[in-house]
């Protein structure tokens, strides 16, 4: 089952939506799915209804909501990814985490449910990085995360578990960045990193020309038991 829920902002001065995708019985544990730069489009969503089918609660919070609520492109049209490229160029990642915090609090509130992990692609895979080292979520994940290698001064506040998947070939994160998270991260208690050799960014999306299919669901395994884990 799936609605829409309206979350308010940290400070209180605004509201945005989140699609959220509920389990059947009970919820186990709640995943926050951070969008990519194209919004909480189709790909999204069907990755919150197959992470209720596990069992879990899924929200997806709409975080471009300052620009254009609602927002949904298709990364395999050209002209609605360079749309979203001029979002992601306007877009506040600080604001990013403090809207995927104001979830935090709404899951554990309003939801009920105490234990919430995240998981976010490309964007939000830096978003869950942040969020990791920003917040008490009880564990995170980020998949393709774009310039994490710039922000590896925060990574002495992440004290839950975090969970980075790197495709060898992303080509908005280049072998530089990589070995910068490699040499930050590798002996951090809290952090896994796990490199795909030869795949791109974009690897585990639900569907469309980026997908690899076995990277994907080795990716997908890696990032379930994690979560069950860690939320349990």
């Amino acid at each position: 089952m799936s609605d829409m829920a309206t979350i308010s902002t940290l400070a209180g001065d605004a509201d945005f939506n989140a699609y959220v995708a509920r389990p059947e019985g009970t919820a186990k544990a709640a995943i926050i799915v951070i969008q990519e730069i194209f919004g909480v489009n189709q790909g999204i969503r069907r990755k919150c209804d197959s992470w209720a089918a596990e069992g879990y609660l899924a929200v997806a919070p709409d975080l471009f909501f300052r620009m254009k609520p609602g927002l949904e492109l298709d990364p395999d049209v050209e002209t609605e990814f360079n749309e979203a490229l001029d979002y992601f160029g306007k877009y506040n990642p600080d604001d990013g985490v403090k809207d995927i915090e104001a979830t935090i609090h709404w899951i554990r509130r309003d939801a009920g449910v105490n234990k919430v992990g995240c998981v976010g692609y490309c964007l939000g895979g830096k978003l869950a990085y942040m969020t990791a080292a920003r917040t008490d979520i009880d564990a995170s994940v980020g998949y393709y995360g774009v310039m994490i290698d710039q922000m590896l001064g925060e990574k002495h506040a992440i004290a839950n578990p975090l969970l980075l998947h790197i495709p060898t070939a992303d080509h908005f994160v280049g072998p530089e960045a990589q070995a910068a998270m490699h040499a930050g991260l590798d002996d951090h208690p809290r952090v896994t990193l796990y490199d795909y050799e030869g795949l791109d960014h974009g690897f585990a999306t639900e569907s469309g020309n980026r997908r690899d299919e076995l990277g994907a669901q080795l990716a997908d395994g890696r990032t379930k038991a994690f979560f069950a884990e860690h939320l349990s």
